[in-house]
């Protein structure tokens, strides 16, 4: 790999940001927890039109997303596996979002990732802060996505790694304690990667595509990791664990900890939906890049995390995306008289730049590829 491709990507997962940033004071949310005090610091306070409903007898039910069997997609007969690629297009235009059960990974390895996120975020506080997220960044530990002294804070402590390519890797932020994290975490992504390349071959025969058109597209993909710890909250009405957004990458894939409370929610035609976790199930959902893609046919969505009075909460998350060299737009098959043009193309590193230097607000980050209306490229 050339130094300048080494040196783009450090770039883009540790920006080197043109104006000064001070983002105030940001207070560990577990050491909150433990002063056992009720108040929430202000920058904790969500505005009233953004807090979470608490659930109520209008509330929406939780609810699960469409289920797709992996299995049958792999190895089913001809009749399983058109009934499943019709539910995952389906999925993808509907919700953007599914979950994948029978996905080939070992539960044990799944267990093992859990046990030691939760074991590194048990650790001291001091102990953490060795890895710090340094502002502006998206690696190591602490709150991605801060910006200012006065933006409101996240009820959640995270830790994050880039993965691969290599020149992603800050080894300085692969924690030497719990023993097996780094260990862990290789065979975990290696597995997870694998998952997303054969999602994404179903994704395209499900559009009618060849099963390899986004393999051979997106060159040496980009993978990244970030686990979530949300800590009880004494006022969860006040509070969001991750504020909405949607997710920049090509896929993502949702750990969510086993006998967990329900936390992730989906922005579903303007209200704000539960979903209640599968077991062994993992959580997919699209990123913007394959809504720009597929112009719009398969669609990101925006979702949050809100929090638990009584009980924590983890989830480990894998983001999947092209290489940072790669041209995105609209595939051409994607595009006709009924269909114009929505996005215009762009370099993936730029954009993925773009997104990783603003804060996470809904889907206003996908603005950069759109073209305004009665507009053409």
């Amino acid at each position: 790999m050339s130094s300048s491709i080494t040196s783009k990507n450090l770039i883009i997962m540790a920006p080197v940001l043109k104006f000064p940033i001070n983002v105030g004071r940001i207070d560990d949310v577990q050491e909150l927890k433990k002063s056992r005090k009720n108040n929430i610091p202000n920058r904790f306070v969500r505005d009233i039109a953004e807090r979470p409903a608490l659930a109520t007898s209008h509330s929406p039910m939780s609810t699960s997303i469409p289920v797709i069997d992996l299995s049958k997609l792999m190895k089913g007969n001809k009749e399983e596996f058109h009934f499943e690629i019709l539910k995952l297009s389906a999925s993808c235009e509907e919700w953007g979002f599914f979950q994948v059960i029978n996905h080939g990974i070992d539960l044990n390895l799944l267990e093992k990732i859990e046990k030691v996120a939760m074991e590194f975020f048990m650790l001291p506080v001091e102990e953490k802060q060795k890895y710090p997220m340094a502002p502006g960044t998206v690696q190591g530990y602490g709150q991605a996505f801060v910006f200012s002294e006065d933006q409101k804070l996240d009820w959640c402590n995270m830790f994050a790694l880039g993965l691969v390519p290599h020149s992603i890797r800050n080894p300085k932020l692969w924690p030497t304690n719990p023993p097996m994290f780094s260990d862990t975490v290789e065979t975990y992504s290696k597995e997870i990667r694998k998952l997303c390349k054969d999602l994404l071959s179903f994704i395209a025969l499900s559009l009618g595509l060849r099963g390899n058109v986004f393999e051979e597209m997106f060159g040496l993909s980009v993978q990244a990791m970030r686990m979530n710890y949300y800590p009880p909250c004494p006022r969860p009405d006040l509070v969001l664990g991750l504020s909405p957004h949607s997710d920049g990458s090509a896929l993502t894939v949702l750990q969510q900890g086993k006998g967990n409370t329900v936390g992730l929610q989906i922005l579903k035609n303007n209200t704000w939906v539960p979903i209640q976790p599968v077991r062994n199930a993992l959580v997919i959902n699209v990123g913007d890049t394959i809504e720009v893609l597929t112009n719009g046919r398969y669609k990101s969505s925006e979702h949050r995390a809100v929090t638990h009075k009584d009980k924590d909460r983890l989830s480990i998350v894998t983001f999947y995306a092209p290489s940072y060299e790669i041209e995105i737009g609209p595939m051409s098959e994607m595009v006709d008289e009924n269909n114009p043009i929505k996005y215009r193309r762009y370099n993936h590193g730029e954009y993925s730049k773009h997104y990783v230097t603003n804060k996470l607000q809904g889907k206003k980050t996908l603005d950069f590829a759109k073209i305004p209306p009665n507009n053409s490229f």
